[in-house]
């Protein structure tokens, strides 16, 4: 079969590989899309998947191998034995980082473009498709996460894990660009749409004109993006209403001298989850113990080493993130959380977690203005606004689109897997006559 004729029997997909979640969709010959089902040891069913990855060794014959788990399989197979297996999580936050290049996996050195296109081959199993049978078109970020992104190596150090993985030329296309492209479904005339799209990691809007009959369908005219998100507002929450609980703003004693504060570093990694099981090592382990002696609040620090000890990260973030989306439905909410002796039971109101994201939704604000000043456009320009991701359900990212544009243009829907959606909607328009 001739290049050109096998490229006719790929099938074309989106994949919106996430922070947090992983998505795949399908588009048919006739441009409909459906997402990818992943079925997980535990027999749930799911359209997204966890971007989580453990790796361990295990016994083929008398060789040892490197075998590996993803998503909801990945936690349960390191929780099963955390001292010999690594759990490698938010891959996507360390693309644009000149300053992760490899990591040492039991005896082998692997890239991030190694790690990530293992968990994309795995992902594409679960799927039941091989990366070689498909054409697809990927997302990326307007803006990478981190403080000294570099965007240029993030798209490169993207496209080379994806064709690590097997994949053929991928195409890679602005994330919001993907979601714009779902939402113009809708449209039966020619509209400026501002499309925000909210990922674990990073916030992206872009302003977009689109003509469902015309050629190009769609152009892009300005965007803009930061490295804020669902995750950020999970550090807020943990910053205020679990940190104290386990001595943040205690202090301690070096050979009876002055108090000294505990050190910060250990709550910054407690409020960003794909630090924490990273704590785990014998020298924080010990330096945590050794603080709590002299301590002003030692159990409240041993609380902290047994919450690290026994791996209840997970647990800790999935009682966070309860508590936030309770927030995003009701006015008051109490964040409970159990781990032996450390009972966390606090009364969190919207009007707390408001003024907690405060400085986080003025760079949302800016970054919303960023993109029409790009665009050369102003508020009454804006036909519709089309907003995606799970932080697009709380209310005061909600309301700065509200107040901006009027409650009447603001719309969203497939919060989750829209951009997956849009994308496999970009495959299949790149290979139609």
């Amino acid at each position: 079969m001739t290049a050109s004729g096998h490229n006719q029997t790929k099938i074309r997909v989106g994949i919106d590989f996430g922070t947090t979640n992983s998505v795949v969709v399908i588009a048919d010959e006739n441009g409909n899309t459906h997402p990818a089902r992943f079925v997980f040891t535990d027999h749930t069913t799911s359209e997204t998947c966890r971007t989580l990855l453990c790796l361990w060794m295990d016994q083929d014959g008398r060789r040892r191998v490197m075998k590996d788990a993803i998503g909801l399989d990945a936690i349960e197979a390191y929780l099963d034995d955390p001292a010999e297996s690594r759990l490698i999580m938010s891959m996507k936050t360390y693309l644009a980082q000149g300053s992760f290049r490899e990591t040492r996996v039991f005896s082998s050195v692997m890239t991030l473009e190694a790690l990530i296109a293992r968990f994309l081959t795995s992902l594409m199993d679960k799927a039941g498709l091989n990366p070689g049978d498909v054409s697809a078109t990927i997302g990326r970020p307007v803006r990478f996460a981190g403080e000294l992104a570099d965007d240029s190596l993030g798209v490169a150090r993207l496209r080379e894990s994806f064709l690590e993985a097997g994949f053929p030329e991928p195409n890679i296309v602005l994330e919001p660009e993907g979601a714009g492209w779902r939402f113009m479904q809708r449209l039966d005339r020619p509209a400026t749409v501002l499309v925000g799209d909210f990922g674990g990691g990073t916030s992206d809007f872009s302003v977009m004109r689109f003509d469902p009959q015309g050629s190009p369908r769609v152009t892009t005219l300005g965007h803009s993006g930061v490295g804020i998100a669902g995750d950020q507002f999970d550090y807020r929450i943990i910053s205020h209403a679990v940190a104290p609980a386990l001595g943040r703003d205690a202090t301690y004693r070096v050979m009876g001298g002055q108090p000294l504060p505990v050190p910060a570093e250990w709550f910054a990694s407690l409020g960003r989850w794909h630090r924490l099981s990273l704590m785990r090592t014998p020298q924080t382990l010990r330096d945590i113990a050794d603080v709590a002696k002299t301590s002003s609040e030692p159990e409240k620090l041993r609380s902290l080493l047994r919450l690290i000890e026994d791996q209840e990260g997970q647990n800790l973030y999935r009682a966070v993130g309860q508590a936030k989306s309770d927030l995003s439905r009701q006015d008051s909410t109490v964040l409970r959380f159990i781990h032996r002796d450390l009972k966390i039971e606090e009364t969190i109101t919207r009007a707390d977690f408001e003024s907690w994201i405060a400085p986080d939704l003025a760079q949302l604000d800016d970054a919303i203005e960023d993109a029409m000043v790009q665009a050369g456009l102003g508020p009454d320009d804006i036909d519709r606004v089309f907003l995606t991701g799970g932080t697009s359900f709380v209310p005061a990212v909600r309301d700065l689109f509200d107040r901006r544009f009027g409650a009447e243009r603001v719309d969203g829907g497939s919060e989750f897997v829209s951009v997956a959606e849009g994308l496999a909607l970009i495959e299949r328009e790149r290979h139609q006559a």
